[in-house]
């Protein structure tokens, strides 16, 4: 019997914190081939050293993965692709990844926003595709060192809506042995919404301000910007038929307190570094084109579009 072969595209703070969990687990069962797929430095640090987790959970913070290759072109016969690249990398690696896949091949998206499993759908139309939601505090410290904080990362996973009865049970299995945290639903959708709401609305005025979460929590302008959004985006998903709760504002302002009152937003840094590849189109973009799909205004998500892209 053929090992099911895993692949992780991309080593930075997601991809380098669960497939690290992952291989780890494998190096112990040799259950399934595990390859990692990482470019230029980040390939030779692990090739030679293997891949580095630091964190809370993990004493033995070392491991090698079967195999590590610098382009996608390389991998062969894959079962299930953890796609973990910046969302404004996604359309280059599906382009990529079409020739390596087999009709079987399951994708495993590891990146937040309401629009990644219809970006991937439209490159890849005929495969399994698992819409998830990600919650993990980790990022790349150096090439090939990957340091977690906080609780343990979760990941929520759903079915495939239009491959509803896919065989995927194998594949909750591989996150359970490889003891991540992580739920599997029906339907992930309302999950990945509801982040949605609060990393797009955060992200979106705290770039706009250069200001932190906490900032815009105190701020009266900020706030009000801030809720319009929310209330474009929860226009957009019931529409959609995507369940989000009818105090989804307020819960969202709850989660926000939560966190330490100087937090940026990735956003805001890229925005404000200058960085050239951002998230602007992940969030605004997404808004304003589901909403021109469902006939929602939404003059606050453009309004702000606008503004950043003026930068």
């Amino acid at each position: 019997m053929n090992k099911k072969h895993i692949v992780v595209v991309g080593l930075g703070g997601v991809g380098g914190y669960f497939g690290f969990k992952i291989n780890q687990t494998n190096e112990t069962t040799g259950k399934y081939t595990v390859s990692f797929v990482a470019r230029g430095e980040t390939y030779d640090k692990v090739k030679e050293n293997g891949l580095t987790l630091l964190s809370p959970e993990h004493s033995n913070s070392q491991s090698h993965p079967d195999d590590i290759v610098q382009n996608i072109s390389e991998i062969k016969n894959p079962d299930l692709v953890l796609i973990c690249v910046k969302e404004y990398d996604l359309e280059n690696v599906c382009q990529q990844l079409l020739p390596v896949i087999n009709k079987d091949t399951v994708l495993l998206p590891m990146m937040n926003g309401a629009d990644i499993y219809d970006r991937i759908r439209t490159i890849i139309p005929d495969h399994t595709i698992l819409p998830t939601c990600i919650y993990v505090a980790s990022h790349i410290k150096e090439k090939g060192v990957v340091e977690h904080k906080g609780k343990a990362g979760k990941m929520i996973v759903g079915r495939d809506p239009e491959h509803f009865s896919a065989p995927v049970e194998w594949i909750t299995e591989l996150l359970s042995e490889s003891k991540i945290d992580f739920d599997f639903k029906d339907d992930s959708l309302s999950d990945i919404w509801t982040k949605f709401i609060f990393i797009a609305s955060f992200g979106l005025v705290t770039a706009k301000h250069n200001s932190s979460i906490g900032t815009l929590c105190k701020d009266e302008q900020q706030k009000e910007e801030a809720i319009e959004i929310m209330k474009e985006i929860k226009q957009i998903a019931d529409k959609k038929g995507i369940y989000l709760q009818e105090d989804i504002i307020d819960k969202t302002f709850d989660k926000a307190s939560t966190f330490p009152f100087e937090t940026p937003t990735s956003l805001q840094l890229d925005i404000h570094s200058g960085k050239k590849s951002n998230e602007l189109e992940l969030f605004a973009g997404a808004v304003l084109k589901y909403g021109s799909e469902t006939g929602v205004e939404t003059p606050f998500t453009q309004k702000i579009y606008t503004e950043i892209k003026a930068k």
